[in-house]
């Protein structure tokens, strides 16, 4: 029997060797790669799939494509061989970049290329013609790319695919929608390796399952690097005059802005676009001399714009970015200084997320300046402080077999070069969110999609599907077209393009905003002081405006719930009070509502939930805790 000690140092030495342009980059560089970089590149080596979760700032991005750098460059071949799937679109220049990097440095003979929404239709007619080495994109722009026959060929050299900030995917119908888009990358090719990346989660087995899927075993790489997180709260003076409901805070930014540094570079986080645009305003008209080093940053800003304010950050001419989920993820800022979090960030994974956008670097402190909206969340931010001492993140879980997401997903492969029920049918069973699909259940979408189900079988537009030799495939070229306009699962209004008159686009806001306005209204948008001049053809055009506006586009779903974790956590902070009412200061300053809350009525116990009803002039009031 061959010693296991002499073949594992074996192993180990081949590792190393195929590992020796990585280990020059690297060196290049005055690094040395960290032990749990090194450990997922020897495991995606050795033919493995995983996870790998470590905090934010510590190197994940180089941890999970250098493996696979390492063997391309050994074992050269052409198309597209490394897939790196992202969910936000803002990413993926940032990503583009650090992967470029080394390529660049080495002279290695790589190509690196981004396709997004925001890509144009030239490069990726090109794209689809010569696909890069190594492809950065959404999945929805996967999902394209599946509907357009040939698309085994695109995917036929496949070694790896990467899913960046899965914790971000994986509970939505946009990770359920991944998962199916790899269950046929990998009926195209079934070598490739799943690398699933995160930063926060708190059941990381069943995520890493999720991401290679039933049929693998995953290699979970973890790190023992610890990244502190520092809360410091910005109060009011008394909460007398604090109020008991509102998501703004504005009532609060002159006491931010003197807490603040205009020197020190800053992200100042909101939880929805409106919000982020009235707090853009108050910042400009307190600090008009500083003007030039302050920005705006959301989704609905037009990209090259975006792209700019990114820049500026990162070379130190904008030192406060006022934000949006937008600059949540991934994105490598490491001049960044100081985060502010302004109202309840409803989630302890999202609220260190944020923080870890501050000392973006292995081990680094991050400092998070906590602003209360309302004064109940001054009991939230307790809750925080204590869910982080003990650990707790909140876990995402796969959703159970969404029959829209797989409709659409099988229409998408009719589009392209069709499906066979029985082999797709298997295949989708790997999945962890359909592992329990039915065969009738099956049958039953089969039904809808090609005869319109029972309801809509009189209606032609809804026969998507026909069937050829046991063969599922889209024929009517305006069906396939119409599906590929709509392919996805974010739900959004009606997007209506904001353009000068003489100048270029400025950004996107919803058609319920604009049918509200009449040509000569202004409005507050992108920081800028807007005058609506007229619609045409789904663009609303405007011109730069002296008058001064209050008014401000409002998007949908911008409610964020809290997460059952923190939920938890606030149950017991109000328990805690209970016995100790001045724990720290936000306790001491919310002490007065709290005394009055238990005067009047009750502060319900773990166990008890609490209904307040009362009537007032505006009539009946339901109050539930």
């Amino acid at each position: 029997m061959p010693d296991t000690l002499a073949l594992e140092t074996l192993q180990v030495q081949v590792n190393r060797d195929r590992l020796q342009p990585v280990q020059a980059w690297f060196e290049q560089q005055g690094w040395q790669p960290l032990p749990f970089q090194r450990e997922a590149w020897e495991a995606f080596l050795a033919g493995n799939s995983g996870m790998i979760q470590v905090p934010t700032g510590s190197g994940k991005t180089y941890a999970a494509v250098m493996g696979a750098i390492a063997e391309m460059l050994e074992t050269p071949t052409t198309g597209l061989q490394l897939l790196y799937l992202t969910p936000l679109r803002a990413l993926s220049r940032d990503i583009e970049q650090s992967i470029r990097r080394p390529i660049t440095d080495m002279g290695w003979n790589l190509r690196v290329e981004s396709r997004t929404g925001d890509t144009s239709s030239a490069k990726k007619t090109r794209q689809l013609k010569n696909m890069p080495e190594i492809l950065i994109t959404t999945p929805e722009s996967l999902a394209l790319m599946l509907s357009y026959k040939g698309a085994d060929q695109l995917f036929k050299s496949l070694r790896l695919v990467i899913l960046d900030e899965w914790h971000e995917l994986m509970s939505s119908k946009r990770g359920t929608q991944t998962e199916l888009c790899l269950t046929y990358l990998r009926s195209v090719c079934p070598a490739v390796r799943t690398w699933a990346v995160s930063a926060t989660l708190g059941n990381v087995e069943e995520a890493a399952q999720t991401a290679v899927g039933r049929n693998a075993k995953p290699v979970i790489v973890r790190t023992n690097l610890r990244r502190d997180t520092v809360i410091k709260s910005i109060l009011p003076e008394s909460v007398d005059t604090f109020p008991w409901a509102g998501h703004l805070g504005l009532h609060l930014f002159e006491e931010l802005v003197n807490a603040l540094d205009i020197c020190k570079s800053t992200l100042i986080f909101t939880n929805t676009r409106f919000q982020s645009e009235r707090w853009y305003q108050a910042i400009s008209f307190a600090m008009p001399e500083h003007a030039d080093k302050i920005a705006l940053h959301h989704s609905s800003i037009d990209f090259s714009e975006r792209e700019a304010i990114e820049a500026g950050l990162k070379d130190g001419r904008i030192k406060w970015v006022v934000c949006t989920s937008s600059l949540d993820l991934g994105v490598d800022f490491q001049p960044v200084e100081r985060v502010v979090q302004i109202g309840s960030a409803k989630n302890i994974a999202r609220l260190l997320q944020r923080a870890g956008r501050s000392q973006h670097v292995p081990q680094g402190t991050s400092e998070i300046f906590f602003l209360p909206t309302n004064a109940l969340e001054l009991l939230e931010i307790s809750a925080f402080r204590h869910g982080l001492e003990q650990g707790a993140i909140e876990s995402r879980r796969p959703l159970n077999k969404p029959y829209d997401v797989l409709i659409q997903h099988l229409i998408t492969l009719a589009c392209g070069d069709g499906f066979q029920p029985e082999l797709t049918l298997g295949a989708i069973q790997q999945t962890v969110s359909y592992a329990n699909l039915t065969d009738s259940e099956f049958h039953w979408i089969l039904e809808f999609i090609e005869h319109g189900g029972k309801c809509l079988g009189a209606y032609p537009r809804y026969k998507k599907v026909v069937q050829e030799n046991g063969v599922y495939r889209v024929t009517d070229a305006q069906i396939a077209r119409m599906h590929r306009m709509g392919i996805g699962t974010i739900t959004s209004n009606q997007l209506v393009q904001i353009r000068y008159m003489t100048q270029g686009t400025i950004g996107t806001v919803e058609e319920g905003f604009v049918s509200k306005l009449q040509p000569g209204d202004v409005f507050f948008f992108a920081g800028k002081q807007l005058e609506f001049f007229m619609m045409k053809d789904m663009v609303m055009y405007v011109k730069a405006a002296k008058k001064k506006s209050t008014i401000t586009p409002t998007w949908a779903g911008g409610n964020l719930a809290i997460s059952d974790t923190l939920s938890t956590h606030l149950r017991q902070e109000i328990e805690r009070v209970k016995e100790q009412p001045r724990q720290n200061e936000e306790c001491d300053r919310l002490s007065p509502i709290l005394q009055a809350q238990s005067r009047i009525s009750q502060l319900p116990a773990l166990n008890e939930f609490l209904i307040e009803c009362c009537k007032t002039r505006e009539g009946q009031h339901l109050y539930v805790f």
